[in-house]
């Protein structure tokens, strides 16, 4: 162990420093693919980071704005607030059945329509999220029926903190332009209208198509926090990932470089994949 008095954490390298402690060896290489890791007596134990720090000079913050039931709208979509009335029979026609659209969610399978516009109805009610359906638009704009959904959720305006979550894309949406562009125009709404600072992704760290995902989307993965939650009686690790404001001007750029539709083919296949 370290020496008595000596901090043992103080000695973990970020960046390209030397780790000093008595029974740690190596260095993280800056270089390498994040996290970067270090030795424990021979042991790999422990990941560090570069030691890009957040600039802690705030005197011009203001609390980001609430997100507001409003429409979103985009080339290929269009996000409305979710609403029983309007979009519950279309979003069950494109889930029922398909019951594996559910398995990573915090709710459902929903064995009956009426039990599923219930839970559509406490999600149009609840105060702590703002669902937004999510319509694709056909060749000509016209906008088709809801095919899923997503939420702002978990919302800290006084921090600048909000969580994209509850996402839900039937397999009409799965796969498209238009569940791209739903996140893209979600993620412009966090940064440029609300004036957020930090948007989160989080999902059970098993759950690795969503991790495919939030990396595709430009995401950074911060890591795994264990047993963080009980989910249909199964206990949940997630794994954190964040887009801060600073990273999405360029991100922003990616995003609608990849919507332009010279980036497809005659038969709708992507020229250039989404990168960050």
């Amino acid at each position: 162990m370290a020496a008595a008095g000596h901090s043992f954490w103080g000695d973990l390298c970020y960046g390209s420093r030397v780790v000093s402690s008595d029974n740690i060896e190596g260095e993280c290489d800056e270089a390498a693919p994040l996290p970067h890791t270090i030795l424990l007596r021979g042991r790999r134990v422990f990941h560090c980071y570069p030691d890009h720090v957040s600039e802690s000079n705030l005197q011009n913050w203001r609390p980001a704005g609430l997100p507001q039931a409003i429409a979103l709208d985009g080339r290929w979509s269009r996000l409305e607030p979710l609403t029983v009335a309007q979009h519950g029979h279309s979003i069950w026609s494109a889930v029922d059945g398909r019951d594996s659209v559910w398995g990573w969610l915090g709710d459902g399978p929903y064995a009956h329509e009426e039990e599923f516009l219930q839970a559509i109805c406490a999600k149009e009610a609840g105060t702590s999220a703002q669902f937004f359906a999510i319509c694709s638009k056909g060749s000509s704009g016209e906008i088709e029926s809801a095919a899923g959904y997503a939420s702002l959720m978990r919302i800290d305006a006084p921090n600048g903190v909000i969580e994209v979550g509850n996402i839900m894309f039937s397999p009409k949406l799965q796969r498209t332009r238009a569940a791209t562009e739903a996140i893209y125009l979600m993620t412009r709404y966090v940064f440029d209208e609300l004036g957020y600072r930090r948007y989160e992704w989080k999902c059970n760290a098993l759950n690795m198509p969503s991790r495919r995902a939030a990396e595709r989307f430009g995401f950074s993965y911060e890591g795994t926090f264990r047993q963080h939650m009980v989910i249909k009686r199964q206990s949940r690790d997630s794994a954190w990932y964040s887009m801060l404001d600073s990273e999405w001007p360029a991100r922003k750029l990616i995003f609608e470089r990849w919507l332009d539709p010279a980036n497809f083919d005659a038969e709708g296949r992507q020229i250039r994949p989404l990168t960050s």
